[in-house]
């Protein structure tokens, strides 16, 4: 019989509260999500209806009305598609693809003072795009920030995540 330690308030608590703080950040997806939102370990992708320049305004309007500046856009979908002959590419993998790079100074003071490792996180980056064939289909994308370190910086780390998806949440047109 192997003898199991006994459960205390000290390890119970801090299982407890990652795990509904855990289900408070998929309720948004559970709750509003869209046929084809996904979830994994490491990334979350949603689905809007409309357009891609409605979403993509959507979303750097999501972004820049919470103060925050957008660094940089990378025009993804037109690269491939410039580049797509050079290396031999037959396929089409997106009809438009951007992502959207930015930083909240105020979550990644936080995240970098809890562990200054935590510089790996930043910037944060929204991918919006459109899959050749799928009209009116908008996705939404982003790499969940791996939760690491001391329970500061996991904590921060999950607000990055939360700003993430309310943002995407924002952006989209149900």
């Amino acid at each position: 019989m192997q003898n199991t330690p006994a459960c205390t308030y000290s390890t119970l608590l801090p299982r407890l509260l990652s795990a509904v703080l855990g289900m408070l950040l998929l309720a948004p997806v559970l709750a509003g999500g869209q046929p084809g939102d996904e979830v994994t370990d490491y990334r979350k992708t949603y689905v809007s209806k409309g357009s891609f320049a409605d979403v993509r305004d959507n979303l750097e309007l999501a972004i820049t009305g919470r103060g925050i500046v957008v660094n940089n856009v990378s025009h993804i979908g037109n690269m491939l598609a410039r580049t797509g002959k050079d290396v031999g590419a037959s396929v089409q993998v997106y009809e438009h693809a951007e992502a959207l790079e930015f930083c909240s100074a105020v979550l990644s003071r936080k995240m970098m003072e809890a562990d200054p490792h935590n510089i790996v996180f930043c910037p944060y980056i929204i991918s919006v795009y459109t899959l050749p064939g799928e009209r009116g289909r908008v996705y939404l994308s982003y790499r969940r920030p791996t939760l690491v370190g001391s329970e500061a910086s996991r904590q921060s780390l999950q607000e990055v995540e939360q700003l993430l998806d309310e943002i995407i949440d924002e952006s989209i047109i149900r």
